[in-house]
C-alpha cells in the first residue's frame, strides 16, 4: 500500500471542485425554491401551453387573447376583493347578486333616467360602498359571521335587481359607458399596424418590471440579506419580457389595449401597494392569521373588517359596470355565479382556506387559470357541463395542495 501523500495540484483541484459544487447546488436549491413559490405561475403556463396544443394554436391568436381580458375581466375584478376577504378569514357570496344590484341602477341612472354616462358610473359606485357597508356593520358591530350576512344579502340583493329591473332588460347603454367593457385605447401616436402606441406600453412595462427587480435585488444587496443567483434572476426577467412582448404585440395586431385591462392593471398597482406597503394591509394579514392576537396587539378588527366588505362592495359595483358594458345589457340573469368564480380564483391563485396567506398577483393569475380553462374548452365545444365539472375539480386539487403543504410545514 502507498504512504504516498497527494500532491499540491492535486490538493488545489480538490479545492476548487469543492466550492463549485457546493456553489452549484445551493444554486439548484435557491432555483428549485422559487419554482416552488411560483407554481401558480408555472401552473397558468402549462395550461396555456396545454390549450394551445389542444386548440391548434387558436388559443393564442391576437383576437381570443384580447377577448381573453375582455370576457373575464369582471372576474379578475373581483377576484381582487375576495382575495382581501379571505386573507381576513371571511367569505363573501354576495357579489354576483351585488354586481347585478348595481348593473340594474346603473342601467335606471343611464338609460331611464338619462344621467351623464360619467355621473351614473360615480352614483353606481358610491351604491356599492353604501352596500358593503350595510354587510360590513352587521359582520364587524353586530358579529354575525361574514358567511350568513353575505348569504343573506346574495339573496337581498338579486331580489332588489329584480325589482329594479321589472323582470325586463335595460339597454342600450351611452357608448362612453360601453367603452368600459368593450373599448379599446390605441392609435395615439398615428394610426398603424401594429398600433405603435400598445408597444411603447409594453416596451415601458417591461423596463420598468425590470428596473423594480434590479433595484429590489441590490436592496437585499446592500443590507446583506441572501439573493437568488444573477444567472437565475436574469433567465427570470428574460423569461418575463418575452412574454409581455408577446402579449402586447397580441394586442398591437388587434385593436390595441382593451379598457378593461387599463383598470385591471391600475386596480393590480394600487391593491398591491395597499397590501404590502400599507398599515391597513398589514392588518388584514394579521387578523386572517391571529385574529385575538391581532386585537390583543391593539388592532382595530372591527374597523378593519367593516372597510374591507365597504372595499368589497365597491369592487362588485365596479365588476357589475364592467360586465354590464360589455353586454350593454342590464338584466335578470346578470351576476349568475360570479361569486363562486371569484372565490375560486382567490384559492386557486393560493389563498389559504383558514386565512392570513394570499396575494393580489395569484387571485389574478387563479382568475387567469380560470379564464383560460373556459376560454379553451369552449374553443373545443366542450359542453357547459363538463366545464363545470372540470373548474370543480381544478378548484378541489387546489384547495387540496394547500392542506398538504400546511401539514407538511407543521402548521
Amino acid at each position: 500500500m502507498s504512504n504516498e501523500k497527494p500532491s499540491t495540484e492535486s490538493q488545489a483541484a480538490g479545492a476548487l471542485i469543492q466550492p463549485a459544487d457546493n456553489r452549484f447546488t445551493r444554486w439548484l436549491s435557491t432555483v428549485l425554491a422559487d419554482l416552488g413559490k411560483n407554481g401558480i405561475f408555472i401552473a397558468l403556463i402549462a395550461v396555456i401551453v396545454l390549450f394551445t396544443i389542444l386548440t391548434d394554436g387558436i388559443l393564442l391568436r391576437p383576437q381570443n387573447i384580447s377577448n381573453l381580458i375582455v370576457q373575464n375581466g369582471y372576474i379578475l375584478v373581483l377576484a381582487i376583493g375576495m382575495v382581501m376577504v379571505i386573507i381576513a378569514g371571511h367569505i363573501d357570496l354576495s357579489v354576483g347578486s351585488v354586481a347585478a344590484f348595481i348593473g340594474a341602477v346603473s342601467g335606471v341612472f343611464a338609460v331611464h333616467w338619462g344621467l351623464p354616462w360619467w355621473l351614473a358610473i360615480i352614483l353606481s359606485l358610491l351604491i356599492g360602498a353604501l352596500v358593503g357597508a350595510w354587510q360590513g356593520f352587521w359582520i364587524a358591530y353586530v358579529g354575525i359571521p361574514a358567511f350568513i350576512v353575505t348569504l343573506a344579502g346574495m339573496l337581498i340583493f338579486r331580489g332588489l335587481a329584480l325589482v329594479v329591473l321589472g323582470n325586463q332588460n335595460i339597454g342600450s347603454f351611452p357608448t362612453e359607458y360601453r367603452a368600459l367593457g368593450n373599448g379599446f385605447l390605441s392609435g395615439l401616436f398615428g394610426e398603424s399596424d401594429p398600433d405603435i402606441f400598445t408597444l411603447v406600453v409594453g416596451a415601458v412595462a417591461i423596463v420598468a418590471i425590470v428596473v423594480q427587480q434590479l433595484r429590489t435585488r441590490a436592496g437585499r444587496l446592500k443590507y446583506g440579506q441572501e439573493v437568488e443567483p444573477i444567472v437565475w434572476v436574469t433567465i427570470k426577467l428574460l423569461a418575463v419580457a418575452v412574454a409581455i412582448g408577446f402579449f402586447t404585440w397580441a394586442l398591437a395586431t388587434y385593436k390595441g389595449i382593451p379598457v378593461t385591462l387599463i383598470v385591471l392593471a391600475a386596480l393590480v398597482m394600487i391593491y398591491g401597494v395597499v397590501m404590502n406597503r400599507t398599515v391597513f394591509g398589514r392588518h388584514i394579514y394579521a387578523i386572517g392569521g391571529n385574529r385575538h392576537a391581532a386585537e390583543l396587539s391593539g388592532i382595530k378588527t372591527r374597523r378593519v373588517d367593516f372597510w374591507l366588505f365597504v372595499n368589497m362592495g365597491v369592487l362588485a359595483a365596479l365588476a357589475g359596470l364592467i360586465f354590464t358594458a360589455r353586454l350593454n345589457l342590464a338584466g335578470p340573469k346578470a351576476g349568475d355565479g360570479f361569486e363562486l368564480e371569484a372565490i375560486s380564483a382567490a384559492f386557486i391563485g393560493g389563498a389559504a382556506v383558514q386565512g392570513g396567506v394570499g396575494t393580489i398577483g395569484g387571485a389574478i393569475i387563479g382568475g387567469l387559470i380560470i379564464g383560460v380553462l373556459n376560454n379553451g374548452m369552449s374553443i373545443m365545444g366542450i359542453g357547459i357541463e363538463w366545464q363545470q365539472a372540470v373548474k370543480g375539480l381544478v378548484l378541489l386539487l387546489a384547495v387540496a395542495f394547500d392542506v398538504y403543504n400546511k401539514r407538511r410545514s407543521g402548521n
